[in-house]
C-alpha cells in the first residue's frame, strides 16, 4: 500500500466517524441540524477523495469530467431547490423522493457496472433487487402521500401472488443466469424488482406510512451498501450500513408504536383514508360542542396544558397559530407543552418538524412516554388533528387499534379537540375520546381553529 493509499483510507475512515457522529447527533431536536451538517460535511470530503482516487488512478478522461461534473452540478441544484422550496407539511413526500433517488441510483451503478466475478454477481443482483424495489414502491408511497394516488389501500385481484412470483423470478434471475449473461439477467431482476416494489407498496394504506417510509428508507441505505461492495467503495459500504440499520431500528420502533407487527404492515389492507364525515351523524347526540370564546376561557385560566398536534395540523399548515397560541397562553403564566405521538403524522418525526418549523423551543416537545404522565394533572389538553392516537378504544381488545399506545388525553381535567367534523381516522373507527363527558368539540380547520383561539385568549390575557 502506497502513501497515498493509506491517507485515502484514513480520510474515509474520518469520513465515517463523521457519518456516526452525525447520526448519533439526529437523536435530538436541538442537536439534529448540527448532525445533518456534520454528515453533509462528511460525504463533502468522501466525495473529494474519491476524486483525488481517480485523478491518481488516471481514469478521469476528459469526457468523464464532463459527465461528473454535470451530474453533481444537477444533483446539487435540484437538491438545493428542492429542500428550500418544500413546505413542512410537504416533507414526507419528498423524504419518499429521496428514498427513491438513492434506491434507484444505487441499482443503476450495479446494471451499468455489469459484474463478472461470482461475488460481485451477488452483491450487484442484490443491488438491483433491494434498489429497484425501493425506487417504485417510494414513488408510490410519495404519491400516496402528496395525494396523487389514493391514500386507501389499493388491492389488486392477485396483487401478492404476484409480487411472491415476481420476487421469485427474480431471485432465480439472479441465481442461474451466470456471471457470462450478468447484464440481460440483471436487466430482468431489474424488471421484476420494479414491479414488486408496486404490487407491494399499493395495498398499504395511509395509516402505515410512517412505517413504510422508514422501511424504505433501510432498503435504500441497504442497496447503497450493496452498491458499495460492488465498487469496492468503503464509505459506500459504511454510510449505507448506517442508513440501513438505522432504518431498520426505526422500523421496529414505528411499528410497536402502532403495536402492528411489520409483517402484518407489509401485506396491507389496513385503514380506510381519511374520509371526512359530516359531523351531524346518527349516534352523535352525546357530542359537546364548544365555541372558540368558550375554549379560550378555559385556556386562559388554566395551570397547565397540553397540546396534542396530528396530521390534520400539518395539513392545514397551522404549525405557526398553534405556536402563536403557545406564546400567548405561556405570557400569560400557562405551562404549554406538546404530546407528540411516534406515529403522528406521515413520517417518523413529522409533527417534531413542522414545530420546530415555527420555532416552538425544543424543551416543550415531549414524546409519548414524558408526556402520559403529566396528563392526569394536567387542565386543558388541545387536541388539534390527531385521531387514532388519541383514541381510547386502544385499550380494549377486539378492534383495529387494539394495543396501540396512545397518548391518554382523556384523563387530563378537560379535553378541546379541534377538527373539522367527526370523520374517522386511517383505522377506520369512530373516536370514543369525542363521546367523552370531559371532551368538548371545537369543530373547524386547524388553522381557522387556532386562528379564533388565539384572538380569543388575547382578549382574556390582556
Amino acid at each position: 500500500m502506497t502513501v497515498f493509499d493509506t491517507i485515502v483510507h484514513l480520510v474515509y475512515l474520518a469520513c465515517a466517524t463523521m457519518f456516526v457522529l452525525g447520526l448519533h447527533l439526529m437523536n435530538a431536536p436541538s442537536t439534529a441540524r448540527r448532525g445533518n451538517r456534520l454528515s453533509a460535511a462528511g460525504m463533502l470530503v468522501a466525495i473529494g477523495a474519491t476524486a483525488a482516487v481517480l485523478i491518481e488512478n488516471g481514469q478521469l478522461t476528459p469526457m468523464a469530467v464532463v459527465v461528473l461534473t454535470a451530474g453533481t452540478a444537477a444533483g446539487a441544484t435540484a437538491g438545493m431547490v428542492a429542500a428550500r422550496r418544500i413546505r413542512m407539511t410537504a416533507m414526507p413526500q419528498l423524504v419518499s423522493l429521496f428514498n427513491a433517488v438513492g434506491g434507484g441510483a444505487a441499482a443503476l451503478i450495479a446494471l451499468g457496472d455489469r459484474a463478472t466475478g461470482v461475488p460481485a454477481a451477488v452483491t450487484g443482483a442484490l443491488d438491483v433487487i433491494i434498489g429497484g424495489i425501493t425506487f417504485s414502491g417510494s414513488l408510490i408511497a410519495s404519491g400516496k402521500l402528496a395525494g396523487r394516488i389514493p391514500g386507501r389501500p389499493i388491492v389488486t385481484p392477485g396483487g401478492r401472488a404476484g409480487a411472491a412470483l415476481l420476487a421469485a423470478a427474480a431471485v432465480g434471475l439472479a441465481v442461474f443466469a451466470g456471471p457470462e449473461r450478468a447484464p440481460v439477467a440483471l436487466a430482468g431482476v431489474a424488471a421484476c424488482a420494479l414491479a414488486v416494489g408496486v404490487l407491494v407498496t399499493l395495498p398499504i394504506g395511509g395509516a402505515d406510512m410512517p412505517v413504510v417510509i422508514s422501511l424504505l428508507n433501510a432498503c435504500t441505505g441497504t442497496a447503497v451498501a450493496m452498491a458499495g461492495f460492488v465498487l469496492g467503495s468503503t464509505p459506500l459500504i459504511i454510510a449505507g450500513a448506517l442508513v440501513g440499520a438505522a432504518g431498520a431500528i426505526l422500523t421496529k420502533l414505528m411499528a410497536d408504536a402502532m403495536n402492528r407487527p411489520v409483517r402484518a404492515i407489509i401485506s396491507g389492507g389496513y385503514g380506510s383514508g381519511d374520509a371526512a364525515t359530516a359531523a351531524s351523524i346518527p349516534g352523535t347526540a352525546d357530542v359537546r360542542r364548544v365555541s372558540a370564546e368558550d375554549a379560550a376561557i378555559q385556556l386562559a385560566y388554566a395551570t397547565r396544558v397540553v397540546i396534542v398536534p396530528g396530521y390534520g395540523l400539518a395539513a392545514a399548515q397551522a404549525q405557526h397559530e398553534v405556536v402563536a397560541l403557545t406564546k400567548v397562553l405561556i405570557a400569560h403564566g400557562v405551562e404549554v407543552s406538546y404530546g407528540i405521538h411516534p406515529v403522528a403524522g406521515r413520517m417518523p418525526g413529522h409533527m417534531n418538524v413542522l414545530l420546530a418549523e415555527a420555532d416552538a423551543p425544543y424543551d416543550q416537545l415531549k414524546d409519548l412516554d414524558e408526556i402520559n404522565p403529566v396528563l392526569p394533572a394536567t387542565d386543558v389538553a388541545l387536541v388539534v388533528g390527531a385521531n387514532d392516537v388519541t383514541n381510547p378504544a386502544a385499550r380494549r381488545p377486539g378492534n383495529a387499534i387494539s394495543g396501540m399506545p396512545i397518548l391518554d388525553v382523556d384523563k387530563a381535567r378537560s379535553v378541546i379537540v379541534i377538527k373539522r367534523s367527526l370523520g374517522h381516522g386511517y383505522a377506520g373507527i369512530d373516536n370514543e375520546l369525542y363521546h367523552d363527558p370531559r371532551t368538548a368539540m371545537l369543530f373547524a380547520d386547524a388553522k381557522a381553529g387556532l386562528t379564533a383561539l388565539l384572538a380569543a385568549v388575547q382578549t382574556y390575557a390582556r
